[in-house]
């Protein structure tokens, strides 16, 4: 596959309450190997409305490859629906204006869907019953599990700091107020030129630059150039970054140096019909 795009983006996304949000980072490199950049955030902190609106902007400038650490669907293949008895839609864009239009959260935030409206299918504690009833998951996700990749969080879980469950909501509206300007893999297909967005596991790229399973964390300066001379990247100087920022500077590397690899644009596991419910995160094969 020859090289597709000049640029890459890796964000570390939030689904915390609130108009900013400490837990986004972003990211960004060029082709080469020069350490990934840490952005600078509008006053001091991104909320998610400003990584929409900067993404928006700067898509048109060269091809990007933006990758997003989110769910960017539910699960639905192997129960037909997305939120099973309920009447909500079924390809996943449709699904993304259905939660945007159902959520007048902050900030693209989308608690309100967990939490209200369709509070009996999320798992938030011993009153909901047998964690296991909660615990589905999409075909990328079953594979990646399987393979031995570690234990991929279902959007279902909305216990515990990660808050994998809010995050992927509140995600769902940025990609649906994004879409109409940058298409979204595997939805859309790989465009000839231009910009894409796709959802990654920094655990992944993580797992790709030598950290062992379980330690996917980088929290000093040794173990992040560790992992990024392992990606054929130059080493961050300067103070370490935060976990969130060590996170999005491994996994920008990492999309840079897989982004032409065919293989993970053509997973066998990825049919019509997953690419247009549940989608698929890029690295899984």
């Amino acid at each position: 596959m020859k090289p597709r795009f000049a640029r890459f983006a890796a964000i570390d996304w939030s689904g915390a309450k609130g108009a900013r949000h400490k837990g986004i980072a972003i990211t960004l490199c060029e082709a080469g190997q020069a350490t990934p950049r840490l952005l600078t955030p509008p006053d001091g902190v991104w909320s998610r409305t400003a990584v929409a609106d900067w993404l928006i902007q700067t898509a048109g400038d060269v091809p990007t490859l933006y990758g997003f650490d989110f769910s960017f669907a539910p699960p639905f293949v192997a129960r037909g629906s997305y939120l099973p008895g309920e009447a909500v839609p079924d390809t996943a864009p449709a699904f993304w204006a259905y939660v945007d239009w159902l959520c007048d959260d902050v900030d693209l935030g989308a608690g309100s869907l967990l939490e209200i409206a369709h509070r009996p299918h999320f798992y938030f504690g011993k009153a909901d019953g047998v964690k296991a009833r909660f615990m589905h998951n999409r075909r990328c996700e079953a594979l990646y599990n399987a393979g031995g990749g570690g234990k991929a969080s279902t959007v279902y879980d909305a216990i515990g700091a990660a808050q994998v469950a809010k995050a992927s909501f509140a995600g769902m509206r940025l990609l649906h107020r994004v879409r109409d300007r940058v298409p979204v893999w595997p939805f859309d297909p790989v465009p000839s030129d231009g910009s894409l967005v796709v959802e990654i596991y920094t655990t992944i790229a993580a797992r790709a630059a030598g950290r062992a399973k379980g330690r996917s964390k980088m929290r000093d300066l040794c173990a992040l150039n560790t992992a990024l001379s392992a990606l054929g990247t130059d080493p961050h100087h300067g103070d370490p970054p935060d976990d969130h920022g060590a996170d999005a500077i491994v996994a920008a590397a990492w999309m840079r140096a897989v982004a032409d690899n065919e293989r993970l644009w053509t997973p066998a596991a990825l049919t019509p019909h997953i690419a247009a419910t549940e989608g698929w995160t890029f690295g899984v094969i």
